[in-house]
């Protein structure tokens, strides 16, 4: 079970460095999933991760209080938003842009009742 949690400690780490360039893929909720894995399988890993200057104070300040900052919060509706907007636009099949944005919405409501810094 150790190798599990690693592989996805590792998959989840690689996606989240992926995000660093990519704007549209999210980093922390990556990283986020890499912590969780690391700890069950390396929790030297996990705190190497939480220990990280830039990405380190939203992971601890998301496992401590559940704190999601403007910011992200800004970030991530708009990426989704701009998500459903490209899937207009490209003329995808309107019930996948009726599930994608239904999705999104839900995904965003929740987001933006969490507590801020």
């Amino acid at each position: 079970m150790r190798y599990l949690w690693l592989s996805i400690g590792w998959l989840s780490l690689m996606l989240g460095g992926v995000g660093v360039f990519l704007p549209v893929l999210p980093t922390v909720p990556f990283l986020l999933l890499a912590v969780w894995a690391f700890m069950r399988s390396s929790p030297r890993l996990g705190a190497r991760i939480m220990r990280h200057p830039k990405f380190g104070p939203p992971i601890r300040a998301w496992r401590k209080r559940g704190i999601i900052s403007r910011n992200a919060k800004i970030w991530a509706v708009t990426g989704m938003t701009v998500g459903v907007g490209w899937a207009i636009w490209l003329g995808l099949d309107p019930r996948f842009i009726a599930a994608q944005a239904l999705t999104c919405a839900g995904i965003a409501a929740w987001l933006v009742t969490r507590p801020e810094a």
